[in-house]
């Protein structure tokens, strides 16, 4: 189904003769573009709207040359409307445009409209997103592999965290979530956000990456004098992972939820001995136009789709599994991957799957 027939069906099941997207994920789902100036704020500078028939922007005068010109690849000779930026606000201006006897919806609050979640719409991925998603998944491991092979022992956590930023930026990558944790806060910590303290033995490098709306996640573990028990946390960890990846194919062919997949998760710790290590952090979930389009918690109803990206990234005190993979009826396909780390063979519990997930990489200090 496409966005346009989606977003149609949307409209007749709610009743509405309007719909208007201005957060930036939800503008970059529909439009291919972006609408961010500044990225503290909640709705962008332009927002998209669909009566049934046609879509149409709106935006101030200061930024509609500009979006009009770079901001809409996915619309044929597009509709945009401006309003003087002094004299109205984006909200204002989408309330002006939707009738008195009209019944419309907006994902930000805009005074007389309802509230929408347009999360459910962009699932699953279209064929054009999931193309533009492999080349995202493949950037973002590059730009990250490539800063992990130079480190040293003794760089600091912010110092990587700069240079990730620098290397994601350099392809045109936004960097949401840059997390650095050396020998002692990967222990401590499952949110190891960047210190000024060194790396020492090993580190673990997170990152939630996003181009044009679509988000790719993936953790990488380099080690110079590691603990004695990181190789075997590792491969726990990455077992895991191969296990909720094989359990969502699983359960999107039988049409479960999240939960569903989570019990898997649940069962897989418990099967390696490691029973409650899930509670200690979030295991993951859907990927797309956001780092996590939902998390799967126990008893999670939220329907499991295909194709669509997925995210998990089970952790074991110290030690994580991380990359971002699409999951079609065909397969498990991981974007996050450049085919130059070293990899491992992880074995999925209670299933005959397995998979190839990113190893320790060993470096000399």
């Amino acid at each position: 189904m496409s966005k346009r027939e989606r977003l149609a069906a949307s409209l007749d099941s709610q009743d509405l003769d309007s719909v208007w997207f201005a957060r930036p994920n939800s503008f970059a789902w529909l439009t291919g573009g972006s609408n961010v100036v500044d990225r503290e704020t909640d709705a962008g500078v332009a927002a998209v709207g669909y009566d049934g028939e046609d879509l149409r922007v709106v935006t101030n005068n200061i930024e509609a040359d500009r979006i009009a010109a770079e901001e809409l690849p996915d619309l044929d000779d597009p509709t945009v409307e401006r309003f003087s930026w002094h004299a109205s606000s984006l909200g204002e201006a989408i309330a002006a445009r939707v009738g008195a006897d009209e019944r419309a919806a907006a994902d930000v609050d805009v005074p007389g409209l309802d509230r929408v979640d347009p999360s459910t719409l962009r699932q699953p991925l279209t064929e054009r997103d999931r193309d533009r998603y492999r080349d995202l998944g493949r950037e973002t491991a590059a730009a990250v592999e490539s800063v992990c092979r130079e480190l040293r022992a003794e760089d600091t956590e912010h110092e990587v965290a700069s240079a990730l930023r620098v290397a994601l930026s350099a392809r045109g990558i936004e960097a949401p979530v840059v997390l650095v944790g050396g020998e002692e806060r990967a222990q401590q910590y499952r949110h190891y956000t960047p210190t000024d303290a060194e790396l020492g033995g090993y580190c673990l490098v997170s990152v939630t990456a996003e181009r044009a709306g679509l988000h790719a996640s993936c953790t990488r573990t380099v080690a110079f004098d590691p603990p004695s028990w990181l190789e075997d946390r590792h491969a726990t960890a990455a077992r895991v992972e191969a296990t909720a990846l094989a359990a969502t194919r699983e359960v999107a062919t039988a049409g479960g939820t999240a939960g569903d997949v989570f019990e898997a998760i649940q069962d897989a710790y418990d099967a390696l001995g490691y029973t409650g290590e899930w509670e200690n952090h979030h295991q993951g979930g859907a990927a797309g136009f956001a780092g996590r389009e939902w998390i799967a918690t126990p008893d999670h109803d939220a329907a499991v789709e295909t194709p669509m990206a997925y995210a998990w990234n089970p952790t074991v005190e110290g030690a994580k599994s991380e990359d971002t993979a699409l999951v079609t009826a065909d397969g498990i396909d991981v974007l996050t991957t450049t085919g130059n780390w070293p990899t491992t063979t992880a074995r999925a519990v209670g299933r005959d799957v397995e998979l190839e997930r990113p190893a320790v990489l060993g470096l000399d200090d």
